[in-house]
């Protein structure tokens, strides 16, 4: 499923698009969101995953397969920061509010791994082997897995949509990945209830690091373990809070451990306005 070694870029270029599939087929799947067909099935481990194909009798996931691919294509460009999928529901307002956020955030290295001359063998600076790749690539599933099998459903009609964020400072203005364009949308996203941040996990190949987080109502959580929990957040949260650097993820008292929830009037983001795209929303109506 997964390259035997990740010693090149393109390899790790594989790994993470294949870790990102096997995430958003989950999130969809496990969520009832497409009919069985939609899926194909692949093992990995102990699990048996089921990831998402291009079904032409079901627009809405032949739909997310091309939004995916347009992913690949900015993350292939060392572009996109981060790639949201959200679930709203539509309230009596004229108003969507967010139900459950998933958030992937990548980091790209310039350098990649480094060769230990006196081993011989391919060493990474920060100790990253592709025996541990695995290992986190696994940890990473299986927590999302846990995640989901323990969330409490979701409402029968709701919004799927999808946002990608950028790097500024590389991304060309004029991109736009295939099947999106830009996002005119406001930038703070509304969420409806009490919102739980959790920690799925991470996977650090040498040249691409990838983090994976969830933000869900308290009320829809079951039993997760305990360390996938964190603390809550605001109910706002804004687009400039969620392209802050590690650093700052864990050392500004202002912003929540899963640091994209910020109050309006704590947030402190880059004068210049992110770039943000999205594909159109996707609305799943009288799900089974």
């Amino acid at each position: 499923l997964f390259p035997s070694k990740i010693t090149t870029e393109q390899q790790s270029v594989v790994l993470v698009k294949k870790l990102l599939a096997i995430s958003v087929s989950c999130i969809t799947y496990l969520r009832g969101l497409f009919p069985e067909s939609s899926y194909g099935t692949r093992y990995f481990d102990d699990l048996c995953l089921k990831i998402l194909r291009e079904d032409k009798s079901c627009l809405g996931s032949l739909q997310i397969v091309k939004w995916i691919q347009g992913c690949f294509d900015a993350l292939e460009k060392k572009y996109v920061s981060l790639f949201l999928i959200s679930y709203k529901i539509q309230t009596k307002f004229p108003l969507l509010l967010l139900t459950e956020l998933y958030q992937f955030k990548f980091k790209y290295k310039k350098d990649g791994p480094q060769m230990d001359i006196i081993s011989n063998k391919m060493n990474f600076v920060n100790k990253v082997c592709s025996e541990e790749v695995k290992k986190a690539s696994s940890l990473l599933i299986h927590k999302l897995y846990l995640l989901m099998q323990n969330l409490r459903p979701l409402p029968n009609d709701i919004n799927l949509t999808m946002k990608l964020l950028y790097y500024n400072d590389v991304t060309p203005e004029d991109y736009q990945p295939p099947g999106f364009k830009e996002d005119g949308s406001p930038g703070n996203l509304l969420f409806d209830g009490d919102p739980v941040n959790l920690k799925v996990g991470s996977v650090s190949t040498g040249f691409h690091h990838m983090k994976v987080r969830v933000t869900t109502e308290k009320k829809r959580v079951g039993t997760v373990e305990s360390r996938l929990l964190q603390k809550n957040g605001p109910t706002e949260i804004s687009h400039q809070g969620l392209d802050c650097d590690e650093e700052e993820e864990e050392g500004s008292p202002k912003i929540s451990c899963l640091n994209l929830a910020f109050s309006q009037e704590e947030v402190i983001g880059p004068k210049k306005k992110r770039k943000v795209s999205e594909p159109g929303k996707l609305l799943l109506e009288g799900r089974k």
